[in-house]
């Protein structure tokens, strides 16, 4: 994992909101609908916040058909370890050079 990859990472979970609706999910998949009665937030603003977890990895959503027809997405926490210490972070700054256009004076 490079730099952009980690912070980007980091940048996912560092929200409250978020790592709520990560809690949620903990246990069991949820429809969008019954997730965000769940962490009190309009189905919106949880859309928002699921696609930048999905993008991170975080969590999967998946659309379902119910038996009348109606398609419906589940979201389900992805398993993860995720592992800050002074070792990861110099990794990742190893696979990412310092250019000459990102110094600044």
């Amino acid at each position: 994992m490079n730099i952009e990859q980690l912070a980007a990472t980091l940048a996912a979970i560092a929200s409250p909101q978020r790592l709520r609706i990560l809690a949620t999910l903990a246990d069991n998949r949820l429809h969008v609908s019954a997730l965000a009665r769940r962490v009190d937030m309009s189905r919106a603003l949880l859309y928002m916040h699921l696609t930048k977890l999905e993008a991170a990895g975080f969590v999967v959503g998946r659309l379902e058909l119910s038996a009348d027809g109606k398609a419906l997405k589940y979201f389900e926490a992805t398993p993860f370890v995720l592992t800050i210490d002074l070792p990861t972070i110099s990794a990742a700054v190893a696979l990412s050079p310092i250019s000459s256009t990102d110094e600044t004076d």
